[in-house]
């Protein structure tokens, strides 16, 4: 059983003295209501439900992180779905929106697709983590895209260390020449995930469902001839998933009659496309509420993205730098896990399936008796010690 509250540990690890912190979640003790810890690192703020959607915070959020080296440690009680937030330069902007029934009031938080946030030529990111009675867990988050390096160091009341090193402070400009290379390259448009502030300095790489997002036919058809001889190979001999759970090794083929793939019954599949692929959660990959599917999907959708299922008839499998090694791949993915000290941290949606006994990819940290847990921004601190997390 943990605590009521554990400490964190702001680090500025940037070059500017203009750096803010913030952390939002759902109070698990307080009913899941929204939460955000005001200024001052120790006062929880609760907010009420406003009259209009879109209307602001009512108290100062931003935590001020100070000159470069410095920390500041807050104190935060049981959360769920939470992040801790950075920006650099500027603050952010969050707003709140009406409860509706059950729903608790909702945080508007920053977006990078949207091109009218008043974010959107800031410098910010965020980590994720989750504080609950049983244990914290945390998490670096590529999912949506890459910005400011982001490192973990989580210690333990028996003062045993876990690190999670993150991007070096040149990690983003690493990131996106990658892109802008891989676009020299095959000409599919990864250099368009590139996004540069006014000062056309780069400010962020989006991910590739985020740059989908924006634009509908970025990526159309790239993971066509891909699907095809993954089809086509799995006509004539099966496909095997663990599901590393209670539903053991699962079976699946695809039916010639009907052009799907099937897994035992618990779950069959049409030929996804890439934005399927890139999200693991659209087009054939929809969630139904079926655990069994949930974790064939998971592991099935990994394999798409890591472009591992032709090279073997068992998934999940392989190490790390069997990944990413056949044309067309989730090349961001690639990308960011090279740019990364230690190769870690989640670049898409299940980027923590791995293999019994493998290494896990996906840049995480976790303790049922945490002390402290250190996150630090900017880089400055990204060499320190890396625990790879089985």
């Amino acid at each position: 059983m943990t605590s009521a509250t554990t400490r964190i540990a702001l680090q500025n690890q940037t070059t500017s003295s203009n750096v803010y912190g913030y952390i939002s979640g759902y109070a698990i003790d307080n009913g899941n209501d929204l939460f955000l810890l005001q200024s001052d690192g120790k006062t929880p703020y609760y907010p009420s439900s406003p009259n209009t959607t879109g209307s602001p915070l009512e108290k100062d959020c931003a935590i001020a992180l100070g000159a470069p080296g410095n920390t500041v440690t807050v104190t935060v009680p049981h959360l769920a779905g939470s992040r801790i937030w950075f920006s650099v330069d500027n603050t952010l902007t969050f707003l709140l929106n009406p409860a509706n029934g059950p729903t608790p009031v909702g945080l508007v938080e920053p977006a990078v697709t949207n091109s009218s946030d008043p974010n959107i030529n800031t410098s910010w990111d965020f980590c994720e983590f989750t504080y609950n009675s049983s244990q914290i867990f945390v998490n670096i988050s590529y999912v949506d895209f890459v910005s400011l390096p982001i490192s973990l160091t989580l210690t333990d009341t028996s003062n045993n260390t876990q690190h999670v090193a993150g991007l070096p402070p040149n990690g983003l400009d690493t990131v996106c020449s990658g892109l802008t290379a891989q676009q020299a390259a095959d000409n599919a448009g990864w250099s368009s995930l590139v996004v540069k502030s006014p000062n056309g300095s780069n400010l962020r790489a989006l991910s590739p469902t985020q740059g989908i997002t924006i634009n509908n036919n970025l990526f159309s058809g790239y993971y066509d001839s891909y699907v095809n001889q993954v089809w086509n190979k799995y006509i004539s001999q099966p496909l095997s998933i663990d599901t590393q759970a209670s539903f053991g090794v699962v079976s699946g083929q695809v039916d010639p009659n009907t052009g799907l793939m099937g897994f035992s019954g618990s779950a069959t599949y049409g030929k996804p496309s890439a934005s399927d692929i890139f999200s693991c959660s659209t087009g054939p990959f929809i969630n139904n509420g079926n655990i069994e599917q949930g974790a064939i999907t998971a592991r099935f959708s990994a394999a798409f993205n890591r472009s591992t299922l032709l090279t073997n008839e068992t998934q999940p499998s392989g190490s790390p730098s069997s990944y990413y090694q056949i044309s067309p791949t989730n090349h961001y993915a690639r990308i960011v896990h090279a740019a990364n000290i230690g190769g870690v941290g989640y670049a898409f949606p299940y980027d923590d399936v791995t293999p019994d006994g493998g290494d896990n990819q996906s840049g995480s940290v976790s303790s049922g008796n945490p002390q402290l847990l250190t996150v630090a921004v900017g880089g400055g601190n990204a060499s320190a010690g890396l625990t790879t997390q089985k």
